[in-house]
């Protein structure tokens, strides 16, 4: 399997770093892609990819003779809910200092909802994966994820999935989640969410019902996401067609 997706998240990310608060932290462009490319030490028709995704997310704007600009009041925004980021990343970026109290990794049997989610028959093999992310050592994200036994090509320990669930799903699965969808909504907490939030059952919650696919269109996993009130600021980028 070619190494150049993995490649293009590291030198995208760290581009997004060198604009945020790196050597173009005081820039209104990025150099021309010759310089660009050649500082990187990648081709041109790699960096135009990674340029390419960087302007669909609204973090540049290139424009014929004029070059690629930085769009800082979006660079700027802490969390955006139409990209994907780890959750220690998100919480770091609003402010607060996080850490992982738990992961805990359990086998089951897929429900009906999860068997429709996944495409899978209903009682199939599935591996749980529930994590509780703090912010200044207080409970900010609650997230269960599922994912089908049927996928698992590797052996795993649970060692290996205290990392971020894709970790897993790249070394253990052979899987690259490429879109999700989710549904947005409020929630009041149970009596469940309430104990693992450590707040008054009936406070409200922002949930995110989601599933992963990879770029065939496959379900990889679906994930409950449950975020505490105070810790974040979300937006969402729409461009205008």
């Amino acid at each position: 399997m070619s190494t150049q997706p993995t490649q293009n998240r590291t030198i995208r990310t760290q581009l997004l770093s060198d604009m945020r608060d790196g050597i173009y932290s005081a820039c209104e462009r990025l150099p021309r892609e010759s310089v660009l490319a050649e500082t990187l030490g990648i081709s041109r028709t790699q960096l135009r990819d990674i340029l390419a995704s960087l302007e669909r997310e609204g973090f540049i704007t290139r424009r014929h003779g004029v070059g690629t600009i930085i769009n800082r009041h979006i660079l700027n925004v802490h969390t955006r809910m139409d990209i994907e980021v780890e959750f220690l990343d998100m919480i770091r970026r609003n402010g607060h200092q996080p850490a992982v109290a738990y992961v805990r990794v359990s086998e089951g049997e897929a429900d009906a909802k999860t068997a429709s989610q996944l495409r899978i028959v209903e009682g199939a093999p599935v591996l749980r994966v529930a994590r509780l992310c703090t912010a200044d050592g207080m409970p900010a994200i609650y997230c269960e994820d599922v994912v089908s036994k049927s996928l698992v090509k590797a052996d795993y320990t649970a060692d290996d999935l205290n990392q971020p669930i894709f970790h897993f799903l790249h070394q253990s699965c052979g899987v690259y989640p490429y879109l999700d969808l989710a549904e947005i909504r409020a929630v009041a907490a149970d009596g469940v969410l309430a104990e693992i939030f450590q707040i008054p059952a009936g406070t409200p919650l922002l949930n995110m019902d989601e599933v992963d696919y990879d770029i065939d269109g496959n379900p990889v996993f679906c994930s409950m996401e449950y975020f505490a009130d105070g810790y974040f600021r979300h937006a969402v980028m729409r461009k205008k067609l």
